[in-house]
């Protein structure tokens, strides 16, 4: 006979009492249609990624079947009647595990405190803390005088800087005042042009 595992996830606001009922009632639609579970996990309360009929949680349940594909149907179709089940999934595998799931081996190593999201052995064990990441530290990210802090690298040429020419053209791109000369030399030859 064909192997399927199957996962269903229940709404959050049930028992873990009535996630076992829902569990054993899917078990019995297998075992007469022809079929067995071989396998059960409860994986237990989970946050979901995004909400599915306004839960943000929900009860998850893996079973592993051994058994006909009308007997895989009618446990699916059981699924979409109940409203306790949000989401099920079931596929076809070319044989069953007959260890724990990586669910139940990852969450067992989060609870003897030796994994986990905080980087312990089984993630690789690497250094979090330190300043070196990757080759690099904070003086070598590239920062370049960029004017406004967001826009491309502008020249001087382009920006105006450069191109004042004689005239004051040092005063602007000193950042100073410019000298009394150049304010001169334009109130003269304004006396000139009248």
């Amino acid at each position: 006979m064909p192997y399927y595992e199957s996962v269903f996830i229940a709404r959050q606001d049930i028992s873990s009492a009535q996630v076992d009922t829902l569990a054993e009632s899917f078990t019995n639609l297998i075992q007469e249609g022809g079929g067995q579970v071989t396998k059960k996990e409860n994986w237990g309360l989970r946050n979901l990624t995004y909400r599915i009929k306004k839960n943000r949680k929900g009860h998850y349940v893996l079973l592993n079947i051994d058994g006909p594909s009308g007997a895989v149907l009618e446990m699916e179709r059981n699924m979409r009647i109940n409203e306790d089940v949000i989401r099920y999934l079931t596929v076809r595998v070319d044989e069953l595990e007959s260890e724990d799931s990586i669910m139940l081996r990852s969450r067992g190593s989060r609870d003897t405190g030796r994994g986990g999201r905080r980087g312990g052995f089984d993630r690789g064990g690497f250094d979090r803390g330190g300043r070196d990441r990757g080759g690099h530290d904070r003086g070598d990210r590239g920062r370049h005088d960029r004017g406004d802090r967001g826009g491309p690298r502008r020249s001087e040429a382009a920006s105006g800087r450069a191109a004042g020419g004689a005239e004051g053209g040092s005063a602007k791109a000193s950042g100073d005042k410019p000298d009394e000369g150049a304010k001169g030399d334009k109130s003269s030859d304004k006396g000139a042009e009248e």
